[in-house]
């Protein structure tokens, strides 16, 4: 099993969007995933309840109880928990940097995320779990990515090569607890999706499900 944290020190940037996007993307390749929502304000675990009972399944927790939910996480055959944090919240994230193998910082490409964003960095340096920051809600064509990626890297940071931009299929698919790949299959905003999973996949060295099923 492995665990990715999504965790940002400032609101607004897409954690629960970015969690949810990569877990229901873990699951339509066949994949068992869960999300652990760790934030008090419950976006995920509310997308969840929208969704019914499609997979991927979403708990509410807290970060002094998350290596117990990992531990019970590991016992039901998950391959991946995505655990989504709140903003601002020092505990929930440091508690899942620390237990998890891969930590993405969703970041918008604008001068007050930028700014914001060192305190995140240094949280997850403290941990030493390897991580990295997702461009998102980027516009699409603009060299503001380009210098964010230089306002990171001047910081230590390391940048995921997948970019996510600013698409209305993201917003439409969560509100009735699908994401877009569901909701737009072959749109853009389900391409870049299926690009992070992908990466991530292999940063982690996840083998193909096909793999793990003739193991």
């Amino acid at each position: 099993m492995k665990t990715v944290a999504i965790t940002s020190q400032k609101g607004g940037t897409g954690k629960t969007t970015t969690a949810v996007h990569l877990a229901t993307a873990a699951t339509l390749t066949g994949y068992h995933a869960v999300v652990i929502d760790l934030d008090p304000q419950g976006s995920a675990a509310t997308w969840g309840d929208d969704r019914g009972e499609a997979a991927p399944e979403v708990i509410s927790g807290q970060a002094s109880r998350l290596n117990v939910l990992l531990e019970s996480a590991a016992k039901e055959g998950f391959d991946l928990v995505v655990v989504d944090t709140g903003p601002a919240a020092d505990a929930a994230s440091r508690r899942s940097a620390e237990l998890a193998d891969l930590v993405l910082i969703p970041c918008r490409p604008s001068a007050f995320d930028l700014k914001a964003i060192r305190t995140t960095l240094d949280l997850v340096e403290a941990t030493r779990t390897p991580a990295f920051v997702v461009l998102n809600a980027a516009p699409i064509r603009s060299r503001a990515v380009d210098e964010a990626r230089d306002v990171v890297t001047g910081l230590a940071g390391k940048v995921a090569p997948v970019v996510i931009c600013q698409r209305a299929a993201y917003g439409h698919s969560v509100i009735v607890g699908r994401t877009a790949q569901e909701f737009e299959p072959d749109g853009k905003a389900a391409e870049e999706v299926e690009a992070l999973w992908d990466w991530v996949k292999t940063e982690l060295k996840i083998p193909p499900k096909q793999a793990r099923e003739a193991a």
